[in-house]
């Protein structure tokens, strides 16, 4: 099958060197990008360029080397922040990923403002990384965890979301796309009814970043956090961004180089924003591919991008429907690129491991989303995950893929 789009895929697959690799004798077909995208030749190139001619430590040398990293390291920083649609370039927090940004969050902004008994409210939706920063949270100092079900099509209900809402209500923190079922919340409209109980908000863009236009002013939220390797960026790097008066009140997160202005046995007084956040030698390789990863990124038309991955899911849910046993987790009204399922009969693990010798990389776990496996009663799914590289074709190799795995397990 083919699509009306304005996206050459061809070309856009031609620049991801992994991609024209085999898998166990078979052309590879990658349905993993909701663990990890793969990445352009122009990131890749950036990388290594950097390596090979401006490998110096940044803000620190006054010599060429290190004059042209510190430019290509803050010059993603303000492409960054382009790319949010952020107010301020201050406002953009280099970390290693959303996991670390949000415990950041936790342990800066919680434990300097949050009191015992206040509550944090988080959905039945939420991956690891934006539960376990605030159980730590709640271990420290006595907050209250709140936690909005989802419902039977893997949605969190705006009404049910809004009851959950009280006076005690500090802080939401809410996943603008589900890595598990590909549900997308309506994250500007809960940041409004957190909003209206004073709460503060902090949105989880990991699988969201790389598939739909993020605009943190429009959202309304107070803190935005992605990881670069979601959106055809290295491993290693991802954003926090912040308000910047919130930023400002907040203490540092760790201590070491950079972060200060000047350091005495007595006292030590910290650097202006956001480098009060970013001690040590920064991941300067990888914010150089992050840059490389936004400029790709915006080469592509994005509401393309949007709608072509829109009818890549709408013919996968299709076709995988179709098999017998086989039951799609998670149908929510408005979801993206993220097609979980399970099939009576067949572990996920084995239908993964079958899959992998026709060349097919799918994801069988819980998905680092173990209450959303429990709240649907299954230990795990198989999860195909797409991106923009993907095609048809890849669907349908799936999709036979799993026929295959069908006939010899069930």
């Amino acid at each position: 099958m083919s699509v009306e789009t304005t996206l050459d895929i061809a070309a856009i697959r031609a620049r991801f060197p992994i991609l024209a690799q085999t898998e166990n004798g078979q052309p590879l077909v990658y349905l993993d990008s909701g663990a990890t995208t793969q990445k352009p030749d122009t990131v890749i190139e950036a990388v290594r360029d950097y390596y090979r001619h401006d490998n110096a430590n940044v803000h620190r040398g006054v010599y060429a080397l290190s004059e042209r990293a510190t430019e290509a390291y803050e010059g993603a920083r303000d492409q960054l922040r382009d790319f949010i649609h952020a107010p301020s370039r201050k406002e953009l927090v280099f970390v290693r990923g959303a996991t670390e940004a949000i415990n950041l969050v936790a342990q800066s902004y919680g434990r300097a403002f949050l009191q015992p008994g206040d509550e944090v409210l988080i959905t039945e939706l939420e991956h690891h990384s934006n539960i376990v920063p605030w159980q730590f949270l709640r271990e420290q100092i006595g907050i209250k965890l709140v936690v909005v079900p989802i419902n039977e099509r893997g949605e969190v209900p705006l009404a049910d979301f809004e009851a959950a809402l009280s006076d005690r209500t500090r802080l939401v923190a809410i996943s603008h796309m589900s890595n598990a079922l590909g549900t997308i919340n309506d994250v500007t409209a809960m940041a409004r009814l957190a909003k209206e109980k004073g709460a503060k908000v902090l949105v989880d863009g990991a699988q969201a970043i790389a598939h739909l236009p993020v605009d943190v002013q429009a959202i309304g939220c107070d803190f935005y956090v992605f990881s670069g390797h979601k959106m055809y960026g290295p491993t290693g790097i991802g954003v926090l961004w912040a308000r910047e008066a919130l930023l400002e009140q907040m203490p540092p997160y760790q201590g070491g180089g950079d972060m200060i202005h000047t350091v005495t046995f007595e006292k030590t007084e910290y650097n202006e924003l956001p480098y009060k956040f970013e001690a040590g030698t920064p991941n300067i390789a990888g914010v150089v591919g992050l840059g490389a990863a936004v400029r790709f990124m915006q080469s592509l038309d994005r509401a393309a991008i949007e709608a072509y991955e829109r009818e890549l899911l709408d013919y996968a849910t299709e076709q995988l429907q179709n098999l017998p046993g086989l039951v799609i987790i998670g149908q929510a009204r408005h979801k993206a690129a993220v097609i979980s399922f399970k099939i009576e009969g067949a572990h996920p693990h084995d239908l993964a491991t079958l899959m992998d010798q026709d060349g097919i990389a799918v994801r069988a776990s819980h998905h680092c989303a173990q209450p959303v496996m429990q709240k649907f009663q299954v230990p795990a799914t198989v999860r195909a995950s797409f991106g923009v590289y993907n095609t048809f074709d890849d669907v349908d190799r799936l999709v036979a893929s799993v026929q295959e795995a069908l006939d010899m397990l069930v």
